[in-house]
């Protein structure tokens, strides 16, 4: 049975994804760290976590996030993140810029890339550094 909770995909299959691919699963890791990390800092109310969710999951806010953690990325990380933000999304939302929806894309794509090889103690690193000074 695989572990879906602790992956350790292969250079190759990972390589095989696209960016787009990697940033629609790291899209969900993000929003799952996101939720953790709201429930364990009080947003107590259903009202009160989905509003919290909503901020930091658009992307708006995950493009000013990444930007704390870009001087941290490995040479690796980068060309990950440069890869991601190049992706061709089909369409951009009307609450962020071209710019924005770019970077966040990039910072998904890192997030559901370092998820496949299982790096999550990394994973936690980048997404403490976003996180604080937050909430």
């Amino acid at each position: 049975m695989t572990d879906h909770f602790h992956l350790h995909v292969s250079p190759d299959d990972i390589r095989a994804i696209s960016s787009l691919g990697l940033a629609h699963l790291g899209d969900g890791v993000y929003e799952l760290m996101v939720r953790a990390w709201l429930c364990l800092h009080g947003k107590a109310t259903p009202r009160g976590l989905h509003k919290a969710t909503v901020h930091f999951v658009a992307a708006p806010a995950q493009a000013a996030m990444s930007r704390k953690i870009l001087p941290m990325l490995t040479e690796e990380e980068a060309d990950v993140f440069r890869r991601g933000r190049n992706a061709s999304p089909h369409s951009i939302p009307k609450a962020a810029s071209r710019e924005e929806y770019q970077t966040a894309t990039a910072l998904e794509a890192l997030f559901g890339y370092l998820y496949l090889q299982g790096k999550t103690d990394r994973l936690n690193e980048l997404f403490e550094a976003m996180m604080d000074g937050e909430g």
